[in-house]
């Protein structure tokens, strides 16, 4: 992982520097263009392998760099193979060599415009990048730009031969620590969930391959990663994979899929869907999938609570850490959702309950507000959790954990879908409700959020949920315990831990107060007679003597 790569940090630490003091100082804008960087840098060492993987096997592959490339806006035209660029002249290999004003103005005019089209006219990428723009500046911030990105791979080929992590895997690491950088939360209230809570959501929720899973308010795609990464690690450990060892955090994860055949890939990769309302994240949510080797990531831009948004009963599993904005527009509120609220955190959590397909379960955090919130739309959805469905735990969160994004106090929710919401419901779908206090994730709770010895909670979290047992887990003293859905609802289906823990109150003996006053006199004069207390010149004696007569 890259905490324990220092020359692989510093080399990230270099581009990001370059391009603030290249005039690029905006997070998200300097993200965009190094991933567009790194795009073109992978794309070309890719081509190179399978090129040469194909002549060792014989097997038949035509290169992405071959033959003649027609920009679109010339392919109608009368003669347009006149407007043909040789591919071989847009690789990353080639262009590198360039005098840095002739590199800027091939990579703007012919690159780039080439990577947009990458994949075709009708792909879902080529759509989503149709309004990508380069705006590098200058020829000098490129040249070094490239430099450093060539520096950064033939780090990460070191780092792979060294200690046996794959490349792909250490080259999504590099991408989530650029991800890292976005520090300062969106207009839509976007803020990057930590790949350690993404790991435990996804060992709780346990996606498998044909599921179709879903994130409604994606952002980068970590949640859709997140599950990618845990089905093709279980695939691996299935087929014998013995190199896996556990992260810093305890998880044992790869995202390559050397395991998976054809139609295993295939199923996959079209099993992962995500939805965004902000355009730029819409793009690196795409690109952070495709570095992680899912060729063709079904994201997309759409308001998943707007009208235009018909989806119900879709999905399997849904994973998500939905945009806690506030109150959103009335009047574009999809008319399936029931709750009498604008409020953004409680129609996420309607709408995937009602995106999910009976038997699916979801894995979602929100503000502990929506715990215990005594609006009615706060109870109403906290009903539709309990009776509608099984909800199976509720995990909080430290303060700390979103830090440096927010402050606020959060919680996982895990439920399964079992009632529809059109279904008379004859029984309440929940029995008992497993509550987890999570003290530290294996992090410090401030902005700095440096990581602490050990993992925290998480990997107890994990086992205890998954061994959770009505008869067995009553103490509600513990940091973990069950409460029937009879004391939930007798309790206006308030679901604050707070409400149902049992707090223990350890007697504290106190010495005398005249035995602490004689303790102070000692410390303020040294080994003095009692005799001799009156003759001493301190204020302070006098006062602490004046003090013990009168308790006296």
């Amino acid at each position: 992982m890259l905490q324990n790569n220092p020359e692989l940090k510093s080399k990230i630490d270099q581009l990001w520097n370059k391009f603030w003091s290249g005039g690029i100082s905006n997070p998200l804008t300097a993200i965009e263009q190094i991933t567009y960087l790194l795009f073109m840098k992978r794309l070309d060492e890719l081509d190179l392998k399978r090129q040469a993987d194909a002549e060792w096997t014989e097997e038949a592959y035509t290169s992405k760099f071959e033959g003649q490339w027609i920009p679109p806006e010339y392919r109608n035209q009368e003669k347009p193979e006149q407007y043909a660029i040789a591919k071989s002249t847009l690789r990353w290999s080639e262009f590198k060599r360039m005098q840095a004003e002739e590199m800027l103005q091939h990579v703007q005019g012919k690159v780039f415009p080439f990577l947009k089209d990458l994949n075709g006219g009708e792909s879902n990428f080529t759509h989503h990048m149709k309004n990508a723009v380069f705006i590098i500046p200058k020829p000098a911030l490129l040249v070094e730009a490239v430099k450093t990105i060539d520096e950064i791979f033939a780090v990460m080929e070191k780092d792979s031969e060294e200690n046996g992590q794959a490349f792909q895997d250490i080259q999504g690491d590099v991408y989530e620590m650029l991800l890292s950088e976005i520090a300062t939360a969106g207009k839509n209230g976007q803020f990057r969930t930590p790949r350690h809570i993404i790991k435990l959501l996804a060992d709780l929720v346990q996606p498998q391959l044909g599921h179709k899973i879903a994130d409604p308010a994606c952002g980068s795609g970590g949640f859709l990663l997140g599950a990618y990464q845990y089905i093709v690690t279980q695939l691996a450990i299935k087929e014998g994979a013995n190199k896996l060892t556990p992260d810093e955090d305890g998880f044992v994860r790869t995202s390559v899929a050397a395991a998976l055949s054809e139609k295993a890939q295939a199923i996959l990769s079209a099993s992962l869907w995500g939805y965004d309302i902000d355009s730029t994240m819409v793009r690196l949510g795409l690109m952070n999938l495709m570095m992680h080797g899912i060729d063709e990531p079904n994201i997309d831009y759409k308001d998943t609570l707007s009208k235009s948004y018909t989806q119900e009963a879709e999905y399997d599993i849904i994973m998500a850490n939905p945009p806690f904005t506030g109150s959103i527009d009335k009047g574009d509120i999809n008319e399936n959702l029931q709750l009498s609220t604008t409020k953004s955190e409680l129609l996420f959590v309607e709408n995937i309950y009602r995106l999910l397909k009976k038997g699916g379960t979801a894995g979602v955090i929100v503000p502990q507000g929506v715990l215990f919130g005594g609006g009615k739309a706060f109870k109403d959805l906290r009903k539709i959790l309990v009776e509608h469905c099984d909800l199976k735990a509720v995990i909080t969160l430290p303060s700390g954990v979103f830090k440096p994004y927010a402050g606020v106090s959060t919680a996982i929710l895990l439920f399964t879908k079992v009632w529809g919401p059109k279904d008379k419901v004859t029984q309440s779908a929940t029995e008992n409700v497993w509550f987890y206090e999570m003290a530290a994730d294996g992090y410090s709770l401030d902005d700095k959020r440096s990581k602490q010895e050990g993992c925290g909670d998480l990997q107890d979290i994990i086992i205890k949920y998954h061994a959770r047992d009505a008869a067995e887990d009553t103490d509600r003293t513990a940091k973990y315990f069950i409460v029937p859905r009879s004391e939930i609802e007798a309790g206006g289906y308030d679901l604050s831990l707070s409400r149902y823990k049992e707090d223990v109150f350890e007697e504290v003996h106190y010495d005398a107060p005249s035995v602490i006053l004689d303790r102070l006199i000692q410390a303020e004069v040294g080994d003095v007679d009692e005799a001799d207390l009156a003759n001493v010149n301190s204020g302070i004696v006098r006062e602490l003597l004046a003090l013990k007569g009168n308790i006296g």
